[in-house]
C-alpha cells in the first residue's frame, strides 16, 4: 500500500514542480533572449532530459557489470520511444480536452436562454493551433535520420564503432546552435508573473535561476522515486521485471516532458509543448546514444530492436500526417497506439 501512495505522491510532486519549472523556464528564455520555440526545444528539453541522461551516464560509465550497462542502453532507447508515442499522444488528447472545455464554456455564454447551443462557439483545434509545422517536420526528419543510424549501429560490431559516439555529440551541438540562432529575440507574448515573485512584473534574475534549478532538483528526485516505486509495484502485480524495465520505466522517466506538455496545452501554448517533446527527442537520440557507443558494446537484443522499429514507425506516421495535411489533435492522439503495439510485441519476446 505504501508504494502506491508514494507513486501518487511522486506524480503529484512532478506535476506541480513542472508547473513551476515551465513558468521559470519561460522567464529564463526571456533573460537569455531566445525565442519562444527555443524555450521548448532547448531550455525546457535540456532541463527535463538531463535526469535521464545522468542515469545513462552513471549506468554506462560507472557500471561494472553487463546488467548496469544494459540499463543504460535501455534508457537510451526507451526515452525516444515514450516521447514519440505516449508524449505526442497525450498532447493530442489534451488539445481535444481543452477544445471541448473552451467550446462548452463559450456555448454557455453565447447560447440564448432556452435556445440551442451554437455548434461553432469555439474554434476547432486545427493545424493553426500547433505553430510552425514545417519546423516540426524538419526536426522530426533530422531525428529520424539520427535514430535510424543509432539503431543500425546496434546491429553490427566493428573496431571504430565506439568513436562514432563523438559524432552523436556533434549532431546535437549542431542542432543546439541552429535552434539558438533561429530562435533569438522576444516574440512579444505576455508572461505570467514568476511564481517565486508573484508581485513583481519583472522578476529578479536570481529568482528565475533559483526557481529553475530548484524545480529541476525536485523533478529529478521525484522521477527517480517514481521509477523505484514502479520497480516495487511491478512484482506485486505479478509483472515480470523485464516488463517493468522495458514498458513502464520509460514512461516514468519521460513523465516530466509529458507533464510539461499537459501544462503548456492547458495554458494555450501547444507549440511550446510540441517543441519540448521534439527537443527532448533530439537530446535522447544523441547524448545518451553517444555515451552508450563510447562505453558499451551497443548491441541490441530483440526487445531493444523492437523498440527501435516502433519508434521509427511512429515518426514515419507523424511525418506522413505533416506531409499530407492531416496533422490534427485526433490524429496526433493516435501516436499513443504505437506504444500499445510495442507492448503487444513484447509478449512473444519475453514469454
Amino acid at each position: 500500500m505504501w508504494h502506491f501512495v508514494a507513486l501518487i505522491a511522486c506524480a503529484v510532486a512532478i506535476y506541480f514542480s513542472c508547473e513551476w519549472f515551465v513558468n521559470a523556464v519561460e522567464w529564463l528564455g526571456k533573460r537569455l533572449d531566445v525565442g519562444r520555440i527555443a524555450v521548448g526545444t532547448i531550455l525546457a528539453a535540456f532541463g527535463t532530459a538531463l535526469p535521464e541522461s545522468v542515469v545513462t551516464f552513471v549506468a554506462v560509465v560507472f557500471g561494472h557489470d553487463t546488467a548496469s550497462k544494459d540499463i543504460g542502453i535501455g534508457a537510451a532507447m526507451g526515452g525516444p520511444l515514450a516521447l514519440s508515442t505516449v508524449a505526442y499522444g497525450v498532447t493530442g488528447v489534451m488539445v481535444l480536452l481543452v477544445y471541448r472545455r473552451v467550446r462548452a464554456r463559450s456555448a454557455r455564454v453565447t447560447a440564448p436562454v432556452g435556445g440551442p447551443v451554437p455548434g461553432d462557439a469555439a474554434p476547432r483545434p486545427t493545424r493553426d493551433n500547433f505553430g510552425d509545422l514545417r519546423k516540426l517536420a524538419r526536426d522530426q526528419r533530422w531525428f529520424l535520420v539520427i535514430f535510424v543510424v543509432k539503431v543500425g549501429l546496434g546491429l553490427v560490431a566493428f573496431a571504430v564503432k565506439p568513436w562514432l559516439g563523438l559524432a552523436f555529440f556533434a549532431a546535437y551541438a549542431v542542432y543546439f546552435w541552429r535552434e539558438i540562432r533561429a530562435g533569438g529575440g522576444d516574440d512579444g507574448d505576455e508572461l505570467d508573473p514568476l511564481l517565486l515573485q508573484r508581485r513583481r512584473p519583472v522578476p529578479a534574475t536570481w529568482a528565475v535561476v533559483a526557481q529553475t534549478l530548484g524545480t529541476l532538483a525536485i523533478i529529478f528526485v521525484a522521477s527517480q522515486l517514481f521509477v523505484r516505486q514502479l520497480d516495487a509495484i511491478g512484482p506485486m502485480l505479478g509483472l515480470p521485471a523485464a516488463v517493468t524495465a522495458l514498458l513502464l520505466s520509460p514512461i516514468a522517466t519521460e513523465l516530466p516532458e509529458i507533464m510539461n506538455a499537459i501544462i503548456w496545452v492547458r495554458q494555450g501554448k501547444t507549440p511550446l509543448a510540441l517543441a519540448n517533446i521534439s527537443g527532448a527527442m533530439m537530446i535522447q537520440a544523441t547524448v545518451p546514444s553517444g555515451l552508450g557507443l563510447l562505453f558499451t558494446p551497443w548491441l541490441f537484443d530483440s526487445a531493444l530492436l523492437l523498440s527501435g522499429i516502433v519508434t521509427i514507425a511512429a515518426i514515419v506516421f507523424l511525418l506522413i500526417l505533416l506531409r499530407t495535411g492531416r496533422f490534427t489533435a485526433r490524429t496526433l492522439a493516435l501516436s499513443a497506439l504505437f506504444y500499445l503495439v510495442f507492448a503487444i510485441g513484447l509478449v512473444p519476446i519475453l514469454s
